[in-house]
């Protein structure tokens, strides 16, 4: 039985170093793993209780909660915006939140990796991002970070899956979540 591991990536930029990150981890996932990259982040309409009705829930955020509620887990690719979490990635937690208790979420596990241009790789993005996932009720995998600095200039020439140092990583990366979420079946 394949895991699949739904990645939501924190940038809509159509050459994000954290898009080609998510895009390295649909290439590298080992055997049992299917990384599946979400398409469609920004069309979901900003979270708002009026329009999170039964039967009228914005299509967007009706297809994202969908994808994610036949996901084994997640890889959340962050980039780090004026020191935080980037709106749409925050958005997509509050979406799949939702219902409180029962959200697409809820009891899975959840890792959060990404790269920024700074000199930490966007760890302060990176721990809001866990934050947020926890209180939705994700089983947030606190013992796996990935945190690349530098990003414009490291993978200004070379993408992400060709890095070997970086591939290695995000290899690991998606081999402990794989595990982590194969371990309720294996029980």
């Amino acid at each position: 039985m394949s895991v699949r591991i739904l990645a939501l990536v924190g940038s809509l930029r159509v050459g994000s170093t954290n898009r080609q990150l998510a895009e390295a981890a649909v290439k590298l996932a080992p055997e049992g793993a299917d990384v599946e990259l979400f398409e469609g982040l920004a069309e979901v309409p900003f979270y708002n209780e009026d329009l999170d009705v039964e039967g009228s829930v914005p299509a967007a955020a009706a297809r994202l909660r969908e994808v994610a509620a036949t996901a084994d887990a997640f890889l959340l690719f962050s980039p780090e915006y004026n020191g935080t979490i980037p709106a749409v990635l925050k958005n997509a937690i509050d979406w799949l939140s939702r219902p409180y208790g029962a959200g697409a979420l809820t009891g899975k596990p959840l890792a959060v990796v990404g790269t920024a241009f700074g000199q930490f790789g966007g760890v302060w993005a990176q721990d809001e991002a866990r934050k947020a996932a926890g209180i939705a009720g994700a089983k947030v995998l606190e013992d796996i970070k990935l945190s690349i600095p530098a990003s414009l200039t490291r993978f200004a020439e070379t993408h992400p899956a060709d890095d070997a140092e970086v591939a290695a990583q995000l290899t690991e990366v998606i081999s402990r979540v794989h595990s982590q979420a194969a371990e309720p079946a294996a029980a």
